[in-house]
């Protein structure tokens, strides 16, 4: 009799056991599966998450062409961020006897050309200057096109790839036959001037792509000290915002070919003459010396 009493609570027992196991956890202990609400919601936050977002499909295509070799930890800061003077990001007030290293780059796009100024930093990123420089005077990037557009935040340029447009589902891979050390210094301030990279998990040391850049639309902290900044813009930042406008497909590249014409490098003394005042900001001439002389002719005629 007893032995059988105590069988029955043994397999009681187990039963209530085996039913434990199945007894679903308290709402407050479970695992959270609804959004995760932002730590910050002010404007400034919101652009930055939004821009790191952005730039996590900017470099997507370059990821997939597989991983580079690289020795030694990841790259720190060597310093705080050397951030641009109001005279700086203003041409019409440069120094009458200063010398400043320009990029004036000609772009045809929706059956117009037209001009984008970039002022180059190479105390602040000398081997990416330098290499930049060397491509356009042996007009590396002159017939390539824009492959990445990015409506208030990018457009990238730069992928030797591009020049063959059957090519498209490679666009944006290219331009991988050099790298360049990491040279950071300076910050993403709309019209900031960068080279494009592989991400940190193949890329460590944060070594540029040889040829590929991009120009920010915005103020963007989310990607400071990631990328080697080397040039600003100083005029024709409407050209770029109308480029990062312009229709594109799945992967962000645009529609229509938007073809860098050509790009020269110049070394111009004083500020910049103004052309017109923009609504949203001044643009200024091409100088002289990035002319034709067809070009040099009509304007002095005109």
């Amino acid at each position: 009799m007893k032995t059988s009493f105590l069988t029955c609570l043994l397999i009681f027992g187990c039963g209530t056991f085996s039913n434990a196991q199945q007894v679903k956890a308290p709402e407050m202990l479970r695992p959270s599966t609804a959004p995760s609400v932002p730590e910050a919601t002010s404007p400034t936050a919101t652009v930055d998450k939004l821009a790191e977002e952005a730039q996590k499909s900017l470099f997507k295509a370059a990821d997939q062409g597989g991983a580079a070799t690289t020795s030694g930890g990841p790259i720190t800061s060597s310093g705080p961020l050397r951030l641009p003077s109001p005279v700086a990001g203003n041409p019409g007030l440069w120094e009458k006897d200063s010398m400043h290293k320009l990029a004036v780059v000609d772009v045809a796009f929706g059956g117009m050309k037209d001009t984008i100024m970039i002022e180059l930093f190479p105390d602040d990123a000398p081997q990416t200057v330098a290499n930049f420089i060397d491509r356009c005077d042996s007009g590396f990037y002159n017939g390539l096109a824009f492959h990445r557009a990015i409506e208030g935040f990018i457009v990238q340029t730069g992928d030797p790839l591009t020049s063959d447009e059957s090519a498209r589902e490679k666009w944006g891979t290219g331009g991988e036959d050099k790298t360049l050390p990491a040279e950071i210094k300076r910050p993403h301030r709309i019209g900031a001037v960068a080279m494009a990279r592989r991400s940190d998990k193949v890329n460590p040391e944060r070594r540029s792509n040889g040829s590929q850049f991009y120009i920010t639309l915005g103020n963007y902290a989310s990607i400071d000290m990631k990328h080697t900044v080397f040039g600003q813009v100083v005029s024709g930042l409407e050209t770029v915002r109308n480029i990062s406008q312009m229709p594109v497909d799945s992967n962000d590249c645009p529609v229509a070919r938007i073809e860098v014409k050509s790009i020269k490098i110049i070394d111009h003394k004083g500020p910049l003459q103004v052309q017109e005042v923009a609504n949203d900001g001044t643009r200024y001439s091409k100088p002289n010396s990035a002319r034709s002389f067809v070009g040099r002719f009509l304007h002095r005629v005109w």
